[in-house]
């Protein structure tokens, strides 16, 4: 068992089951406008009011006319053309008549009495008439409508998370607005004598010089960025003091406001860590410790009326613990309807080091290789490397009782999201 492995740690799948059990999502909702619509989260289906497409039209560039006047060697005369947004109206009003063709463009309305499109490489034109080079089987060559999507069918559900390709179907059916949740509210700090900060000001001044014994915060700007990825509101604290007064206003100002509230650092057990004694005075803490490395010192708990999660300070933790239990809680109170992760299993492509105790999420790169998936280290797994988890594109999910794994045995894997990347 490894060193920071200890008998009563939380398992990490309680430890989201309890998570889950105390959160509540969002049931305020508004309407915004389909341009600003991307990543809401739809707070009611959306039907469609019309057939996509409206008319049946024509897949081809060609000919529309009658099949039962069609055969090799057939003669039509060309009375008019349809084109895209410019359908074919007969002079009488009638429809097409016995060896009667309409040229016709992709996408334009099928004439009324037409049944087939021929395409124009299959006939001989000579002024006003073509011929048939090749026989014609009804039907051949229209889009029907409705096809695409038919009208009072739902297209998408509520809980979905919209997507540009969603905008681009909405558009498609008219929609303008959608009344979707509003977004979360998330209070963001760190904590730590030891930071530097870095602006997140565009034309702001330049960094702080490095000092000895100083880092700088490389935790808050990757939340930051990370949390854009779900189109929540940010409150950025910024850095707090390991001063206990600091911390206690800079917890009081998040929980005024925020649904939630997520800090970095702190939730160790050094005597400058103060984030759980001021929780215990604001809020109520449900768990402290989890059996997940990285990530071991995670913390979850009431502050205010929102919801608190706090990060270990090592970056890599910060980015594995936020991905594996925060990402997916947010998006449970935004709304969404959540799928499970996509597992793959791979083959190790190297011999990997594991000791029973915690579920290990190692950094990975995943390739195929002749067809199988085989996974490889991304490099040094220590907690504080963040450079190993730029380069992965992978977790490489370890059981909690498992030890090494040699090359040549099968692990299980879970391909990195939009929501890390």
């Amino acid at each position: 068992m490894d060193f920071c492995s200890s008998p009563g740690l939380l398992p990490v799948a309680e430890a989201m089951q309890r998570i889950y059990a105390q959160l509540v999502p969002l049931r305020e909702t508004q309407w915004v406008d389909l341009a600003a619509a991307l990543d809401c989260v739809l707070a009611e289906p959306v039907c469609a009011a019309i057939n996509v497409p409206a008319s049946d039209n024509s897949a081809m560039d060609g000919y529309a006319l009658r099949s039962a006047d069609t055969s090799s060697g057939a003669e039509f005369e060309v009375i008019g053309q349809s084109l895209a947004g410019h359908p074919f109206v007969p002079a009488s009003g009638a429809a097409l008549g016995a060896f009667q063709a309409v040229r016709i463009m992709t996408g334009a309305v099928i004439p009324a009495g037409a049944d087939t499109v021929i395409m124009q490489e299959k006939v001989t034109r000579s002024g006003n008439r073509i011929q048939l080079d090749a026989a014609v089987v009804q039907g051949d060559n229209i889009r029907r409508a409705g096809d695409d999507i038919a009208q009072g069918s739902e297209l998408l559900a509520k809980g979905r998370r919209i997507t540009a390709l969603d905008i681009g179907l909405l558009a498609s059916i008219g929609v303008a607005q959608v009344k979707v949740y509003r977004r979360l509210r998330v209070a963001l700090l760190t904590t730590g004598d030891e930071l530097l900060p870095l602006s997140l000001s565009p034309g702001s001044s330049p960094l702080a010089a490095p000092q000895a014994g100083k880092i700088y915060d490389s935790n808050r700007p990757l939340l930051v960025a990370l949390l854009q990825r779900l189109n929540v509101e940010i409150q950025d604290l910024g850095i707090i003091a390991d001063d206990i007064t600091a911390l206690r206003a800079a917890f009081l100002q998040a929980s005024e406001w925020a649904d939630v509230v997520i800090s970095t650092g702190g939730v160790s057990v050094g005597d400058a860590d103060y984030t759980k004694d001021v929780l215990e005075e604001l809020g109520q803490i449900d768990f402290w410790k989890i059996a997940m490395k990285p990530g071991k010192p995670f913390a979850f708990g009431r502050l205010g009326h929102g919801w608190f999660f706090g990060l270990p300070g090592n970056p890599v933790s910060t980015a594995v613990t936020y991905h594996q239990l925060v990402v997916p809680a947010l998006r449970y109170m935004a709304g969404e309807n959540l799928v499970a992760v996509s597992l793959l299993i791979a083959v190790a492509g190297q011999a990997l080091k594991k000791q029973p105790g915690r579920m290990d999420f190692q950094r990975g790169i995943l390739r195929t290789e002749q067809g199988l998936n085989k996974v490889y280290s991304a490099g040094a797994q220590s907690s504080g490397v963040l450079s190993s988890m730029a380069r992965a594109n992978c977790y490489i999910c370890l059981e909690a009782e498992r030890g090494n794994v040699a090359a040549g045995e099968t692990v299980s894997v879970i391909p990195f999201d939009e929501f890390i990347r």
